[in-house]
């Protein structure tokens, strides 16, 4: 199996390099092998397991305690055996009396010692009827609890687990919007370095076609040995200016694939290596900045910090209020009481209810949930500052876009005069109206004519994923 499956990988590498990688390709494969979308997941998943556990808690809880508990001495409630006095039937006064001894008078007798009547009959407990063995104790209990009113706070922790949810997914979709923001970037970058290298490639040629002409009119005289080295100090620098531009192209595909999750060597031919129609790019419409704050994820993550917090209001505030709960139980011990002293285990069922009323804390309760509340007034002044910057953000990029628009509009005309002065250029040097220098500066016009195109291009290929973006339009 691994076997396969490495070999399927290395088929899937060996296809990215032949086939075209369109930009939607590279999002969708920078968000499922990046990490830290992984890790959002992982977050969310969490999310939803607290709150089914803040849900259980309106159910009723089943708990079982046990103990086991050793004693040195047995339970002895008698400390010696005990002589207690008895009744007899009186029918002459229709009443039990107590068998107490009487003088020859009838008057009943008082022991000297201690001041009690004698007794004449008496009923002897031994002291080891009252002795009991505890010396090995068992006990244990099944107990249910249902909360029936717990001053709000488990209607709060489930909210709070709701609100918790939406808050990593809100974290996990503003991850994704900045991946797929820095796949763009990453992804034009290359296209404008391919660009580039295609056209130091043709100043190469354009200067070396330059160098085989003035080095033929050297030849004929009609040239000088300074003239051919300008040309030849001009072709080297064009060299090593392809150089960097292919060196460059080299690390941004690196990027590009390190950010997709794919070995950095992973060669990626992507479908928009020629420009066409950059400047037919349109704006993101115009829309309700409700809506865009609606579609903000930043700003969703602020407005379910603000939710958990006035949950938090709502669970401090609990601790203020009464809670009812009702209580039911199977005990059992070993030995038991229920019929006399038992060494067997033995037990019965309770039911119960149990409220507990917060009377006086000093206002401990009261000044948290006061500190609660201007948690949240907080976090609400933040919000309101931050669409407030949200609101000048898409102004400031469509501006942006605009003025990308604006400058590619003159970075084509400026083009075609640095065409047509190139052309103009060649013809006056092979008449000899013009000098070597004269070319080379109109070959450098046009290079930079052509590299601030390609600039324009990608500029607005960027601020257009830049404005949806800020417009909430990002989600991947």
């Amino acid at each position: 199996m691994k076997k396969l499956l490495l070999s399927i990988a290395v088929v899937s590498c060996a296809g990215l390099a032949s086939a075209s990688v369109s930009l939607d390709s590279c999002r969708n494969m920078a968000v499922r092998n990046n990490k830290t979308v992984k890790s959002a997941e992982e977050s969310i998943r969490s999310a939803e397991y607290y709150k089914k556990a803040a849900q259980s808690a309106y159910l009723p809880g089943i708990d079982f305690s046990g103990t086991y508990m050793y004693n040195q001495h047995e339970v002895r409630l008698l400390g010696e055996d005990a002589k207690l006095p008895t009744m007899s039937f009186d029918p002459a006064s229709q009443s039990y009396q107590y068998n107490i001894l009487k003088g020859p008078d009838g008057t009943p007798v008082k022991d000297p010692a201690s001041g009690s009547y004698i007794p004449t009959e008496v009923a002897v407990i031994p002291k080891e009827a009252m002795s009991y063995d505890m010396h090995n104790v068992f006990a244990g209990a099944f107990t249910l609890t249902q909360p029936i009113f717990m001053g709000g706070q488990i209607k709060a922790l489930n909210e709070i687990a709701g609100y918790g949810e939406k808050l990593a997914k809100a974290m996990r979709n503003s991850l994704t919007q900045n991946i797929v923001f820095a796949v763009d970037e990453a992804y034009w970058l290359v296209i404008s370095l391919k660009e580039k290298k295609t056209l130091a490639e043709s100043f190469v040629n354009l200067v070396d076609s330059l160098r085989f002409d003035v080095n033929a009119m050297l030849e004929e005289g009609v040239a000088t040995r300074s003239d051919l080295l300008t040309v030849e100090v001009k072709l080297n620098e064009a060299k090593i200016a392809l150089t960097k531009v292919d060196n460059g192209l080299s690390l941004s595909r690196m990027a590009l694939a390190q950010l997709c999750g794919l070995p950095v060597n992973t060669r990626m031919e992507l479908e928009d290596e020629q420009l066409q129609n950059a400047g037919n790019a349109l704006p993101e419409p115009d829309v309700d900045m409700q809506t865009v704050y609606a579609k903000r994820q930043d700003l969703e993550i602020i407005r379910q910090g603000i939710n958990m917090l006035k949950g938090r209001e709502n669970l401090v505030k609990g601790e203020m209020l009464p809670k009812i709960a009702l209580i039911g139980a199977y005990s059992f011990s070993n030995p038991n009481v229920i019929d006399g002293f038992e060494k067997r285990f033995g037990g019965g069922f309770s039911v119960g209810a149990a409220i507990t009323i917060p009377i006086w804390h000093w206002g401990g309760d009261y000044n948290r949930y006061k500190a609660a509340k201007a948690g949240t007034k907080a976090q609400r002044l933040m919000l309101e500052d931050t669409e407030e910057k949200v609101q000048l953000q898409v102004s400031q990029a469509r501006f942006s876009f605009d003025e990308a628009k604006k400058t590619f509009d003159m970075t084509v005309k400026n083009l075609t005069k640095a065409d047509e002065n190139l052309r103009q250029a060649e013809i006056g040097f092979k008449e000899g109206v013009l000098t070597t220098n004269d070319v080379i500066g109109a070959q450098t016009a046009w290079l930079a004519a052509n590299s601030e195109k390609i600039d324009a291009e990608i500029g607005i290929r960027l601020c257009q994923t830049y404005l949806s973006k800020v417009l909430g339009n990002l989600i991947y």
